[in-house]
């Protein structure tokens, strides 16, 4: 997979996170394995995924271990009136590579990008349900905001 590469080391383990550059059936494959430890939606086809990587206005992080993917975020990228903001979307790591900091990694590699790209702000939400990555979220920075989240679906 063509990917601009950002190692990074944790105490425990040493995962890359990637920038998918180009899609491809192993990414698709890596991601769809991944995906339903976050969300029942259908993971998306290998045309879909090339939209995606395609995208100006989206970045798709991978984590790699070993050279297997274990993780992946979407930072989206959009301008507005009072600016460029970003949020961050389905990010996942594999149940048996929790708890390495590879999270923290993907996440940080994103706000480091959206820095990069003038970004003045970054949102994400993430379930109540899911302990840790919230605190990981108000541990690297993240703060809960006073807000009521609407969502319109179709």
């Amino acid at each position: 997979m063509a990917c601009g590469r950002v190692p990074v080391t944790s105490p425990i383990v040493s995962v890359v996170i990637e920038i998918a550059t180009e899609a491809t059936e192993e990414l698709r494959d890596g991601i769809a394995r991944i995906l339903p430890q976050l969300s029942s939606s259908p993971p998306p086809t290998l045309a879909e995924l090339a939209e995606i990587v395609a995208d100006a206005d989206a970045v798709l992080f991978v984590a790699r271990l070993d050279g297997v993917v274990v993780g992946s975020l979407t930072l989206v990228l959009y301008r507005i009136p009072t600016g460029v903001k970003a949020w961050i979307e389905d990010v996942v790591v594999d149940e048996a590579a929790r708890g390495h900091g590879i999270g923290e990694s993907l996440n940080r590699a994103a706000l480091d990008e959206a820095r990069r790209r003038g970004v003045k702000g970054v949102s994400l939400t993430s379930r109540p349900s899911r302990e840790a990555a919230n605190r990981l979220y108000q541990r690297i920075g993240f703060s809960a905001r006073e807000t009521n989240v609407y969502r319109y679906d179709f």
